[in-house]
């Protein structure tokens, strides 16, 4: 594989702390790396060293023929969006609209060109423009921007809305769009995921797979690393530490090297004092002097094998609440509306005691609406919610993080939440939830978003209950933090709802999945996995949307068919049939019609080429606007023709 960038010898610090030392590293082509660490260790700083935002203390990175690549950055950072609407900022972005701005200023120019210009020059100008055009696929590029968007989940009706009326979410996705249609060698994402619903997560996981280019991602999804990464390269310790394989290899093949160090340090303190016991019995006595002198020569040069500093493991609980009755939550006729837009409707179901659920759905479906509902803190349209004998229930949501009091420090903050522990296990709880050090006596009112977030989620934890309603409680959890919380989730009582876009926190936590979809509630006895794969069977096969526990059998149906059902399946076979024949008429008209005008498009270009053409500044005229339709009819039938071949691959898929 071709080296893309070489990391060499890097160090850097800012102030006391010191976050690279001396980093060597050489990333390839085609890579697909991800970058882990805990919080803290430099990965975001990484990314922004190799894009030549932040300047090293020592050391240098080196981008060999930087002229030709081209390195895509999405921060984590939301950042302020242009006010246009979105196809236009994504044309902006990638230099597109200036190339149609330059190719007609070249038309114009052609047309009617200034006394004494020359028109050979005017040509050239043109073609160079219209290749950079070309060669940036610019005639289906509102077509492939269209594909990207919708699997970021934007809809047709949003094509047309400005930018800036998107919330801080949408427009990261936004940024992520910019980057895929930009195609760049590299791509550096900062938490890719962070503002995806799953359903955007796989769409963008199908995409990554295929990606020619090199994809290095910071991502607290284990799934998302599992499914996209070869390669984990570990920041610890100021130093790179790689290991070939995806998330899942590199947590097991850490474990090994970590054993097999233990093993090498207990044989090496084992050699240590056999060689200190000789020296010492031997010290005295002449028929060993030279022994003794070798051992000590040895001593002097040797060189202890170290651990490198880890996190301790710290494993917390949640305190024991009284027992809720056996029904917790009873819904009955549940609907919400706001104004004319209708969330969900007719909502039925019972949450039973010790279940632990999660609330699924595309952005926008509903979850925290339910959620706030359930909670209490949010009324239905109509309907009821009924909360059983003895439930107590604690509510965490994004905004939970305005409910603390700002004068406090974060350790007034947490002390006042009472709890059942001791001042060591709040401090264990504060470390394992990133306030380490000094951090646990900073006021409240200075902490960033996800601080503040997390002191939240930790004041909820110490609350006594026996129903946790939890709105994307993971989200500024690094992969160490979400380990302990799913921990404590598991050993967690009472009875669980949570909201959630992780997929392997909810895999191996929960035990039922409610999926709203399209303003309904559809149920699935089963963790996230078993959901995934029950939603894609009824997918392909179009089924009617009845759910059965994975343990229950499904009567398998009768192989006898009746004449009905033969002359059904018949009607349905001729009905494909007309489709597919109409569908292949409309390919082929437009292939032929893009032939004609990629002809048209040659012939115009060769006359105006010609030296002679330019004596009759009627024919260049004519010519040039002749040129000018083809060129913007050719993006047009060019998207028709892209649409056409993904209907007929649809239809493919489904047969």
């Amino acid at each position: 594989m071709q080296p893309l960038i070489y990391l060499n010898n890097i160090s850097l610090s800012f102030g006391e702390k010191q976050l690279f030392a001396s980093i060597n590293w050489t990333i390839t082509d085609r890579s697909r790396i991800g970058l882990v660490g805990d919080n803290g260790t430099g990965k975001t700083t990484l990314f922004r060293t190799i894009m030549g935002l932040v300047d090293l203390d020592e050391g240098a990175i080196d981008i060999p023929n930087l002229k030709n690549r081209t390195l895509g950055y999405l921060p984590q950072d939301l950042v302020e969006l242009e006010s246009v609407n979105l196809i236009t900022y994504l044309k902006n972005k990638s230099g597109l609209a200036e190339l149609e701005q330059e190719i007609g200023s070249c038309e114009k120019l052609i047309a009617s060109p200034p006394p004494g210009a020359d028109s050979r020059r005017l040509l050239k100008n043109y073609e160079d423009a219209t290749h950079r055009f070309e060669s940036k696929n610019g005639y289906a590029f509102e077509a492939k921007a269209k594909q990207i968007l919708k699997g970021m989940g934007f809809q047709e009706r949003d094509f047309d809305k400005s930018c800036e009326e998107f919330s801080g979410g949408w427009k990261m996705r936004i940024m992520l769009a910019t980057i895929l249609l930009a195609e760049p060698d590299v791509m550096l994402l900062d938490e890719p995921t962070n503002h995806l619903d799953t359903e955007s997560m796989e769409w963008l996981e199908a995409y990554l797979k295929n990606y020619q280019g090199t994809v290095i991602t910071v991502s607290h999804d284990r799934f998302f690393l599992d499914k996209i990464v070869t390669q984990i390269a570990e920041l610890a310790n100021q130093k790179i530490t790689l290991y070939k394989g995806n998330y899942s290899y590199f947590l097991k093949e850490k474990e090994r090297r970590l054993e097999a160090l233990k093993k090498e340090m207990e044989l090496q303190k084992a050699e240590l004092k056999k060689t200190q016991e000789f020296i010492e019995r031997f010290r005295y006595k002449a028929t060993k002097a030279k022994q003794v002198q070798s051992r000590i020569k040895a001593l002097e040069k040797f060189a202890p094998i170290q651990m490198a500093e880890g996190a301790r493991t710290v494993r917390i609980k949640f305190p024991e609440g009284p027992k809720s009755g056996r029904e917790v939550i009873t819904v009955a006729d549940l609907s919400k509306s706001y104004g004319d837009d209708e969330v969900f409707r007719d909502l039925n179901f019972t949450v039973l005691r010790g279940q632990k659920i999660a609330l699924v759905g595309v952005n926008g479906a509903g979850k925290s609406t339910l959620s706030r509902i359930l909670s209490r803190t949010e009324a239905p349209s109509s309907g009821r919610v009924t909360y059983g004998l003895n439930v107590l229930a604690a509510f965490f949501s994004q905004e939970s993080a305005e409910n603390l009091s700002y004068e406090r420090t974060v350790w007034d903050e947490i002390t006042s939440a009472g709890g059942r522990i001791n001042d060591q296990e709040r401090r264990n709880l504060l470390g394992a939830f990133l306030f380490s050090g000094d951090d646990i006596f900073k006021p409240v009112s200075v902490l960033s978003g996800g601080e503040k977030s997390r002191l939240a989620l930790l004041k909820i934890m110490l609350a006594d209950s026996n129903l946790l309603i939890l709105d994307e409680p993971t989200n500024h959890l690094d992969l160490k933090t979400k380990d302990v919380f799913q921990s404590a989730l598991l050993g967690y009582h009472g009875t669980l709802i949570i909201v959630s876009h992780d997929r392997y926190f909810l895999d191996h936590l929960i035990d039922r999945v409610f999926e709203i979809r399209d303003g309904v509630l559809h149920e699935y006895h089963g963790n996230y996995s078993y959901f995934i794969e029950k939603r894609a069977q009824l997918e392909h096969t179009d089924a009617p949307e009845t759910e059965t526990s994975p343990r229950e059998e499904v009567p398998s149906q009768s192989p006898y068919r009746t004449k009905e059902d033969k002359r059904r399946e018949a009607e349905e076979r001729n009905r494909l049939s007309r489709l597919r024949s109409g569908l292949k008429k409309e390919i082929a008209a437009a292939e032929e019609r893009i032939h004609a005008l990629e002809t048209q498009k040659a012939s115009c270009e060769e006359l105006l080429c010609r030296h002679d053409t330019h004596r009759d500044q009627t024919l260049v005229k004519e010519t040039t606007v002749t040129l000018g339709k083809a060129t913007r009819e050719l993006e047009e039938i060019y998207a028709k023709w892209e649409k056409l071949l993904r209907k007929w691959e649809d239809m493919a898929a489904e047969e």
